[in-house]
């Protein structure tokens, strides 16, 4: 018998270039990646830029309805949490009625993964600016997740987001995991690289990490499990 392997359409801003191959080794099933590049200011995502960011994401994935991906991985995290959960929610909903299959997002794959390892309050890592951070904690406090300690490496740039390295991330990452109230670590943004640490964090930390490329394919695969799909 000749099994047929999965299909996702990777929605993602458009200079993001971490997520597709790191996804490709969390979810080895999925056979094929469509990556969907949404056009991004040249600086980090704030609030103000989600109306437009929305519009042109939905105009994006339209032309793929035809390739028939199992389902859509919205991979902006920034955009998601700043959204809050209620936007977060609604972006979901419209990808999913847009491309007809299931959908999930960064922001909340970060929830489901918490929950599922039963951290209520844990360590984070990002690279965000102050709002960013503000805004993230407050869509984790709707959930009931309270941030320990949040670290970040404040990236003010694309450049900086383009350039970041897996020894970056865990020069921050082992202190801020190692707070004395943290039962667990997060590590946020896709682009940020995580492949190759996660599991030497685990052993160095003796808690639960996950990050965020880790957190999506999981929960694409929980969400594909819920829907009764396995093969294309």
């Amino acid at each position: 018998m000749n099994i047929q392997t999965l299909t996702a359409l990777l929605v993602v801003p458009a200079t993001n270039t971490t997520m597709k191959p790191e996804l490709a080794a969390h979810w080895p099933e999925l056979g094929e990646i469509l990556r969907v590049g949404i056009p991004r200011p040249p600086r980090p995502i704030v609030v103000q830029d989600l109306p437009a960011y929305r519009a042109a994401t939905l105009a994006a994935v339209q032309p793929f309805m035809e390739a028939r991906p199992d389902i859509v991985l919205y991979g902006c995290t920034t955009a998601g949490f700043l959204a809050g959960p209620a936007g977060d929610r609604q972006m979901c909903d419209a990808l999913a009625d847009a491309v007809g299959v299931p959908a999930v997002t960064t922001a909340y794959s970060m929830v489901e993964a918490l929950r599922h390892a039963q951290v209520r309050r844990p360590a984070v890592v990002t690279p965000y600016l102050p709002a960013s951070n503000d805004g993230l904690k407050r869509f984790l406090k709707a959930y009931d997740i309270d941030v320990a300690v949040l670290n970040s490496l404040m990236f003010t740039t694309v450049e900086q987001y383009n350039n970041a390295s897996e020894p970056q991330v865990w020069e921050i990452a082992v202190p801020t995991a190692g707070h004395a109230d943290a039962d667990g670590l997060f590590i946020a943004c896709t682009q940020l690289p995580t492949l190759g640490i996660l599991d030497r964090l685990r052993e160095k930390c003796g808690k639960p990490v996950w990050g965020a490329i880790q957190a999506t394919a999981w929960c694409g695969k929980q969400a594909l499990a819920k829907a009764g799909t396995t093969t294309h």
